[in-house]
Order: C-alpha cells, then structure tokens, then sequence
C-alpha cells in the first residue's frame, strides 16, 4: 500500500467549492484594481534555474527553497518569489521596453517554511511591481494601490511603514560577526526580543545595539520619530527617518492617521528591499497579508540598473479572512434560476440544446444523470433545484427555449 497516495505534501492543502469561488472573487478584484491603474500582466516559470535566485548579494536561503534537477542535470528550483523573476524579465526580454514599466501578476510560489510554524508553503500571490522610477510618487502610488487592496479583502485593515536603510545602518553600527548579525535579524524578524536582549549581552556596548534594544519602542504613530531622532542623531539616521516621516505624512493624508503605523523594526524574509518596506494587515488575521518596498539595486544583479517598487497580496491569506467572515454573515440569497434537464432515452442531444438555450439566459443549468424522471425530480429536491425540464421530444427541447 502507498503510504502517501491520499494526503497531500506538507505546507500543501485542496481548496474546494466556496473557497475556490472566494479565491477567484479576490484574484479578480484584484486585478481589475491593477489594470484600472494601467499595470500589464506577466507570468513567469513556475520552474526556474537555481541561479536566478543564487545572487551575488544577500542569496535567496538555500534551505527555503524546493529543488530539483532538469534533463541536463542542471539544478532547478520552484519558484520561491515572484518578484526575483520578474527583476531577471525586466533585464532581458523588457530591457527595451520604455520606462517606467508596471507589471501585475498572479501566480504561486513556493517556499519551505518551518517545521510546526502552520505556514502554507504553496501560497498564491497577486502584486504589482513598478519599475524605473526611484521618485517619492512611485512609492506613494504602490502605497495608495496597497490601500485599494487591501479595502478589497476586507474594510478592516491597518498598513505599517518602514525603511530598510535604517537596520542596514544599524547593523553598520553593531559590533559583531556577520553569524550574529543574522542571528540578530532573524529575532527581529520573529519579534522575539528577549531573545535579541539576550544575544546583545554578548556584543561589546554601542549605540547601535543600545536602538536595537529600543526597537519595541520604535513602533506606533507619528511619534515615533521624534523617539527615534531622540536615539539615532549621527550617520544617515536623520535623512532615512526624515524621507519617511514625509512619506507618512502623505500616505496618512489619503489613507488615514488611524490605519498607518511606523515600525523602525520591520524585516522582511527576503532582503533585497532597499528603501520604504510596507506590510498590510486585516483585522482577525495575526500575519501580514500584504508586503512590500521599494529594492532599487535588485535588477541590476541581472545586468540592468534601474529602481523598482511594488507589492504582494497573500492571497490564501485574504481567503481565510474572508472566509471567516462570509461563515458569520448570513448566507446571501441564489441570485439566478437553477435548472435540471432530464432527457429521455434518443434525445440526450436535445437535452444539450435546451440546456444551452437556458445557460445563454443567465441560467444555471445542469444536467440530470437519473435513469427515470421521478428520481431526476427527488435529486432536484434534495439539491435545492428550482425546476425540473423533462426532453422527451424534440418538440420540448424548443419548449425549453421559452424557459
């Protein structure tokens, strides 16, 4: 017997009926959302050589990623995110293309997440990515697209802010080896900070350990900046916290004061962001579903020097809210006609005919598969069916025309 012929792989899972419907009601917001503001879609391999994300600076972690070997014996990976791709597109086939360029897509990664974590690791995004430009409205475009997004999952939702530059800086500053400096990130990243406490005891004293201890602090409205002005005076601390002070100030103006925060502390798994980072949140779901920034040095590694900005939707994240809520809410009423034709015996055709007929007019339409009408008419009870058409002649296959 097959031990595994009846589970699916870990971090996998089927979606089925109301969830699938849910899904293409997101994916198809979403993308109505980017098109309106003039952003193309692409698609790209779900399978991709290993080298595509083995880049010169910050690699993509090996240990993330699933892989596999092609014909030729050449290392290959499934993708494990959408935007180091599209960065390889833009430097080779769109490398000509006028600028700037604004890319949307919709397609799966998949990435090895921790053991007993509860992550998916075959998770659906949806995101735009827009390029050559490194202006304060590129950002504030992919923020304001960000917003729209997420009021598409769902009212409720917050949307914190964030600059790269500022850890990189700290992390200038911090004197330690680059073991321990990842150790560092990777407890930031977690929001585990008793452990960062702990591991900073072993560093020799500085400034910039004594703001990583701060980081918690470093979280919240407008007031954050003065704090962190108060802790971060020398270097480029006062030009990262001043660019996004003035980014908040504007992205507060259209978004609102009460769903923005700051977080100086904020990580992303991925480290090619190099400016203003942006997470989204919805209310009732712990985990971000929406993230982002702005990496003005990655597609360069493809040979093209060009800035870029953009976003991702999780959006099995975005389903499971929506789900949640949709099984709290009443159940909306059938909105259309469901019909079930039973066709007697020579007349299966007709049957088809008439079902066209009736799915032309909006209808939805389903065919019986009962030997007789009587246990057609008992299926169409038991499955909420509206009304049963019986094709015995040709003659009622037109009947059904008037239906």
């Amino acid at each position: 017997m097959n031990k595994y012929d009846r589970i699916t792989p870990e971090g996998t899972r089927d979606a089925l009926f109301a969830e699938c419907t849910l899904r293409r009601q997101i994916e198809n917001r979403l993308h109505g959302l980017f098109t309106a503001r003039g952003y193309s879609e692409v698609i790209t391999p779900t399978l991709e050589f290993y080298d595509v994300f083995n880049r010169n600076t910050q690699p993509f972690p090996m240990e993330q990623m699933y892989k596999l070997t092609d014909a030729k014996g050449r290392l290959m990976v499934l993708r494990p995110d959408n935007t180091i791709p599209i960065a390889r597109v833009c430097a080779t086939r769109l490398r000509e293309a006028g600028l700037p360029l604004r890319l949307c897509y919709n397609q799966n990664i998949h990435v090895i997440s921790p053991s007993l974590k509860g992550r998916d690791d075959e998770i659906s995004q949806a995101g735009i990515e827009l390029i050559g430009s490194d202006s304060r409205m590129a950002d504030l475009e992919v923020i304001a697209a960000a917003v729209d997004a997420l009021q598409a999952c769902g009212e409720e939702y917050s949307l914190e802010l964030g600059n790269a530059a500022f850890f990189r800086e700290l992390m200038s500053g911090l004197p330690a080896d680059e073991s321990t400096k990842e150790t560092v990130r990777d407890c930031i990243e977690a929001k585990n900070y008793p452990a960062l406490n702990d591991l900073l005891d072993t560093v020799p004293l500085s400034d910039a350990a004594k703001v990583l201890r701060m980081l918690p602090r470093l979280f919240g409205g407008e007031e954050v900046f003065s704090r962190a002005a108060a802790l971060c005076s020398g270097g480029r601390f006062p030009e990262i916290l001043d660019e996004l002070h003035t980014l908040y100030k504007a992205v507060a103006q259209f978004a609102g004061s009460d769903r923005v925060r700051v977080d100086l502390g904020m990580m992303h798994r991925t480290d090619y962001y190099t400016g203003m980072i942006l997470r989204g949140y919805l209310s009732g779901y712990g985990e971000e579903i929406l993230s982002g920034g702005r990496y003005d040095k990655l597609i360069a590694e493809f040979g093209y020097d060009v800035p870029a900005t953009g976003f991702a939707v999780n959006i099995d994240a975005a389903v499971k809210v929506l789900s949640r809520r949709q099984a709290e809410s009443p159940a909306p009423a059938q909105s259309v006609s469901n019909v079930l034709i039973w066709a007697a015996k020579g007349c299966e055709a007709d049957a088809v005919e008439a079902a066209r007929n009736l799915r032309s007019k909006g209808l939805i339409v389903e065919h019986s598969l009962s030997d007789s009408l009587d246990e057609a008419r008992k299926y169409a009870a038991a499955h909420g069916i509206d009304s049963v058409l019986p094709i015995e002649t040709a003659k009622a296959a037109d009947d059904g025309k008037g239906v």
